[in-house]
């Protein structure tokens, strides 16, 4: 590795840490309207990383819960995962290891097992649907790799892996908890589908848009300050009245 790939993994590490140090919490949205809620805690273990998170949605057509743990090695790397959950009452599982040059998935759902061998790809990031831990592995993933390399794992159907594409957007600020920062924003495609990501000043994960469907998840004190609009007329000023004499009958000035 790269002296300041060393360096970057040792900053970005420090700052994990210390964001990692409690679990943050997330309102899953569609169009406005609050359906869920998602939670990811990332802490030291070992060599590596524990990420942990959780996702549950109840929406009319879609009731949609899991749980998971990713085992990663110190550079964020998937060493192994296992995630539980359910889909419309289904009930499912998936395992998922790193074995010599491929990985291993295997997905029981509703007592259907399937186990299927994927390309490994040491940059690749397990991707559920609406998932604050796997897009916050992805931007630390990234931040090394400048964003490059990228694959997601995708835990649907008998599984499959899929390269991502992430572009680097103009940054925009927010508020979190109250106070001003510095907002990164990268849209990461997969195949045909794009999610808007939004991170802090030390990639930390704050919001994340799938807008073609919709949804928004949003970190729990975070607020993004709404981009102005180019060209727009500036706001109307109020008409000035001629001055008059009070007359008594109205307000007087403190």
């Amino acid at each position: 590795m790269h002296w300041m790939q060393k360096m970057a993994l040792a900053g970005l590490a420090l700052a994990v840490s210390a964001a990692g140090a409690s679990a943050q919490s997330f309102e899953i949205s569609q169009n406005g309207q609050s359906v869920g809620k998602a939670s990811l805690s990332l802490k030291q273990g070992g060599n590596g990383w524990d990420a942990t998170s959780g996702t549950k949605i109840d929406m009319p057509g879609l009731k949609y819960s899991f749980n998971q743990t990713q085992m990663l090695d110190g550079g964020f790397h998937l060493e192994s995962v296992k995630l539980k959950g359910s889909v419309n009452g289904t009930s499912v599982s998936v395992d998922t290891s790193a074995q010599g040059q491929q990985f291993e998935m295997k997905i029981n759902a509703n007592g259907q097992v399937t186990n299927t061998p994927l390309a490994f790809h040491p940059s690749a990031v397990f991707l559920p649907d609406f998932d604050p831990a796997g897009l916050q592995v992805l931007l630390n993933l990234g931040a090394t790799n400048n964003n490059r390399d990228l694959w997601a794992l995708v835990p649907k159907q008998t599984g499959s892996v899929a390269p991502l594409r992430v572009a680097t957007k103009q940054d925009e600020q927010g508020t979190l908890d109250g106070r001003p920062i510095t907002v990164h924003h990268l849209t990461v495609s997969q195949d045909t589908a794009t999610t808007e990501v939004f991170a802090g000043p030390t990639n930390e994960l704050l919001q994340a848009e799938w807008s073609n469907e919709g949804f928004a998840m949003v970190r729990k004190g975070f607020k993004l300050t709404p981009p102005k609009r180019p060209n727009a007329a500036p706001p109307a000023q109020p008409q000035q009245r001629p001055a008059q004499q009070p007359d008594g009958q109205g307000v007087q000035p403190q």
